[in-house]
């Protein structure tokens, strides 16, 4: 029998600073036909989280309140129809929401095995990351082995596996990011340039190099046109956040000139269908990179669920290099 409330993770008047988070007791959720509900062991703590917190970034209808979008744990029921799974299962799993908790359902189809026995906070750190790099860089980016992808943001979660699954496929990879130990961090997790973007301006170095293929960017504003600069002939500029300013001016000869495309996506707010297709297409694709060892994002930092604040701070900070996750 399980029990009928969970700790959870609550923003305190809907919306504040990293303080505003507090463990509260609440009900434990059922998991309709087609979900499976999960003992969550660990979750990942991802940027979108602290937007959320902020009052930015609702859940989308019919997603829990509770932050957290990634979780690896067992499987405690199982929905009617989610005839994949088996109660005891370890699964890690992209959510809506609900993750910084005990307890957490998601559409079975959501799931995925833990590969190799990785340890519940190494699954953890993979969904949000795996899903937004493979669709982004991969579907809508079209990298390809010996095409070069320049990766912005190297050292965050979504940078250090985009370096690690872009060199899975064979591309050359160079990061930018700011400061040269997190310059020299990004080199070591496999990255073939590595630029400190806060000493000296990315375009020069890219063009030498031979210029990008496909640019994932994290930053926008000002860092768009330069964008522009750095790719080849039919190149592609992949958006997926814009901590710069999401306003830019471009200069369309140039897109015109190089045939370039200039294209972008969120997840979270994916239909379940496009969500269970892009699951598929991960396990298919990244799971055997996962298998292989030749995907795991480094963990900056782990904290116990009641300390969520001190994980939020430490995104916040800046300062992380790959994954921060909470255990439950």
């Amino acid at each position: 029998m399980r029990a009928e409330v969970m700790r959870a993770i609550e923003v305190r008047g809907g919306a504040g600073p990293a303080e505003a988070l507090t463990l509260a007791e609440v009900p434990v959720p059922r998991p309709k036909a087609n979900e499976i509900l999960i003992r969550v062991h660990a979750a990942g703590v991802n940027r979108p989280d602290l937007l959320q917190r902020q009052g930015l970034y609702p859940p989308p209808p019919g997603a829990p309140d509770v932050l957290g979008l990634e979780v690896a744990g067992e499987v405690a029921m199982v929905g009617e129809d989610a005839v994949r799974w088996r109660v005891g299962d370890k699964v890690t799993a992209l959510l809506g929401g609900g993750g910084y908790a005990e307890f957490a359902t998601v559409d079975a189809r959501h799931a995925l095995p833990i590969p190799n026995e990785l340890s519940y906070v190494d699954a953890a750190a993979l969904p949000e990351t795996v899903f937004t790099v493979w669709t982004n860089v991969f579907e809508r980016g079209g990298l390809k082995a010996g095409q070069t992808l320049l990766v912005h943001g190297a050292t965050s979660g979504i940078g250090v596996t985009a370096i690690q699954m872009a060199k899975a496929a064979g591309a050359k990879v160079i990061a930018t990011s700011r400061g040269a130990e997190k310059a020299a961090r990004a080199k070591s997790l496999g990255a073939d340039l590595s630029i400190d973007s806060s000493a000296s301006d990315f375009v020069a170095p890219v063009r030498e190099a031979g210029g990008a293929d496909v640019i994932l960017d994290m930053v926008g504003g000002d860092f768009v046109s330069r964008n522009l600069e750095c790719l080849n002939t039919d190149g592609r500029l992949v958006q997926i956040a814009f901590q710069a300013g999401a306003t830019v001016e471009l200069d369309l000869r140039r897109i015109m000139l190089k045939r370039l495309t200039v294209t972008g996506s969120t997840l979270r707010a994916r239909d379940p269908d496009e969500k269970a297709r892009l699951a598929a297409a991960v396990e298919a694709h990244v799971w055997p990179w996962v298998e292989a060892g030749l995907l795991k994002p480094p963990i900056d930092a782990v904290f116990p669920l009641e300390r969520a604040a001190d994980a939020h701070r430490r995104l916040d900070e800046g300062t992380h290099v790959g994954k921060v996750v909470l255990t439950a």
